[in-house]
């Protein structure tokens, strides 16, 4: 079966396609309309579609639209209930399930010839579950799935269990009680951009203490398999900070009492989950609060699963991929788990070569562009590193990266200076897998770079700026099997280093999507202070361009 899966309800619109239970193609709008995540989260938006990303899918594959034996489409309008009765301000919020009943003529306008009784609507939440159930690495067991999010047609959560490929639904919190916009209010209380900006104020709770835990506790209570959020008062505990406004200890206060009022919800509905299930010993996790690493390596640490796996692209962009997989999964295929998350576009080598040539830049072919790489970093420099195809979800994972040196404490400020991000940000370390012990506690493997790791005492002053202000690191274990060359240029490195780290962030500048394209990665490298661009096998020097650090 050919099924193609649409996400455009929300935010971050994606599209995937699924061909005989396997993802073959799967990518995010903004990657394409370099609109950061396609496009704002609201009623007015949501006829809005992954028209880009849906036929780049169908084109990767060679598969026309009148080939598809179905669209599915990560909401079910049929569901839903006028705001009013959910309890949510939102007067609008028809306008959006109106867009949603139109969704199958929609898609047939954006896709012609696309017949509209091919498309399916799938619950919202059932969507994220498969994303996490059906494309995680086989068990051999049932496994739970978790899902926490902002919201869905009615709910906000969804506890299940998939056994032999099937969803059993054991709870489902209604709204308006949401894990989910409770960390969008207090991002937007924060002076951040709400539906976009979370991970800051996970960053910036680690410099703060949770002195308003007692109270929150009162204020966001567990029930029988779900939870309870009241109004809050943020006000009363930290004063609102207007956009890009200056940050307080009562700022990071906040923070930290939030995030660890989140992680103790998320163990107990997880607790609960295990006993619901019967024990099953593998939990998948999906929804945006899946994304905070945090609460996920304290899931892992202190939960009751054997194993804890999260889908990389855990926000609303998975539920592309977990629709196509749930309506596939209807239709007859048995899903195939992910192998990697690698889906989106990549260029051949001669593709590449014409882009440089066209651009009239300066390059060379080295015999490594690894062991190049490898060279410019433990010199101290900034590489742009693109390879291969690129990442679904938001994180980096060595196909769209900056890497740089963990062993000069300067770094973590030289890379926020470069993306034009605030200096209380982290920046990540990948690790050769086999290295990962003698440095890091915590989830292995961890090729998605979900979860926090607790650096290792001796290591911290070797590789500061990987380490955070709380001795955590966010680490992608990099397995040869899976990514050769980075295996290669970590390798490397330590050769040189005695370091068997490299410091990974995305490949963008604030504000804008990672980079996805032989031309953007190079008009980057044009405009910022990196020394290397290392374009598939290709290297792009600075000095050669006559530039100086």
């Amino acid at each position: 079966m050919r099924v193609l899966g649409i996400n455009a309800i929300f935010h971050d619109p994606a599209a995937a396609l699924v061909v005989d239970g396997r993802v073959v193609a799967a990518a995010e709008e903004e990657r394409f309309s370099r609109r950061k995540h396609g496009k704002r989260p609201v009623p007015f938006s949501a006829w809005e579609l992954p028209e880009l990303s849906a036929a780049w899918c169908l084109a990767s594959a060679g598969i026309d639209v009148d080939g598809l034996d179905a669209v599915a489409y990560s909401f079910d309008p049929g569901l839903c209930r006028d705001a009013d009765e959910l309890g949510l301000s939102d007067p609008w919020d028809w306008l959006r399930v109106d867009y949603a009943r139109r969704a199958p003529q929609f898609l047939a306008a954006a896709l012609p010839g696309l017949d509209p009784e091919k498309v399916r609507f799938v619950p919202h939440h059932v969507a994220h579950a498969a994303s996490a159930g059906l494309a995680a690495p086989p068990a051999g067991d049932d496994t739970a799935v978790l899902v926490l999010d902002g919201r869905g047609e009615v709910a906000s959560h969804l506890a299940g269990v998939y056994r032999d490929g099937r969803l059993s639904p054991l709870h489902s919190q209604q709204l308006p009680h949401s894990l989910g916009l409770l960390y969008e209010d207090l991002t937007r209380h924060l002076g951040f951009l709400h539906s976009s900006d979370e991970y800051k104020v996970m960053a910036l709770a680690s410099y703060g203490r949770p002195k308003h835990l007692g109270m929150l506790r009162e204020l966001v209570r567990v029930t029988d398999g779900g939870f309870q959020v009241e109004r809050i008062d943020w006000t009363s505990m930290a004063k609102a900070v207007a956009a890009g406004g200056e940050l307080a200890e009562e700022h990071a206060d906040l923070a930290s009492s939030v995030q660890a009022r989140l992680e103790e919800v998320v163990l107990d509905l997880s607790r609960w989950l295990y006993d619901a299930s019967g024990g099953a010993p593998t939990l998948a996790v999906a929804g945006g609060v899946a994304l905070n690493c945090v609460a996920n390596a304290r899931l892992a640490a202190e939960g009751p699963y054997r194993d804890v796996w999260v889908q990389p692209a855990a926000g609303d962009a998975g539920t592309a991929l977990g629709a196509a997989l749930h309506v596939a999964g209807e239709l007859g295929d048995r899903s195939v788990p992910m192998a990697g998350a690698d889906l989106g576009r990549g260029w051949s080598d001669e593709e590449l070569e014409a882009e440089l040539r066209r651009a009239a830049l300066p390059y060379t072919r080295p015999a490594s562009i690894a062991a190049e790489a490898a060279r410019v970093l433990a010199d101290n420099g900034i590489v742009a590193w693109y390879q291969g195809r690129s990442e679904y979800g938001p994180r980096a994972l060595g196909h769209r990266s900056l890497l740089a040196h963990p062993g000069d404490p300067d770094t973590t400020r030289r890379m926020n200076d470069v993306k034009g991000r605030e200096q209380f940000r982290p920046i990540a370390p990948m690790v050769r897998a086999e290295r990962f012990a003698e440095l890091f506690d915590g989830v292995y493997p961890s090729p998605y770079m979900l979860f926090v790791h607790r650096v290792r005492p001796e290591w911290r002053d070797r590789i500061p700026a990987v380490t955070h202000v709380d001795g955590t690191a966010r680490v992608q274990t990099v397995h040869p099997e899976t990514e050769p060359v980075v295996a290669e240029l970590l390798a490397e490195f330590e050769r040189r280093t005695g370091l068997p780290v490299v410091v990974n962030t995305s490949l963008n500048t604030a504000g804008r999507p990672m980079v996805d394209t032989p031309r953007e990665a190079m008009e980057l490298f044009g405009s910022a202070p990196v020394d290397l661009l290392a374009l598939g096998p290709f290297a792009v020097h600075r000095r050669a361009l006559g530039g100086a650090r």
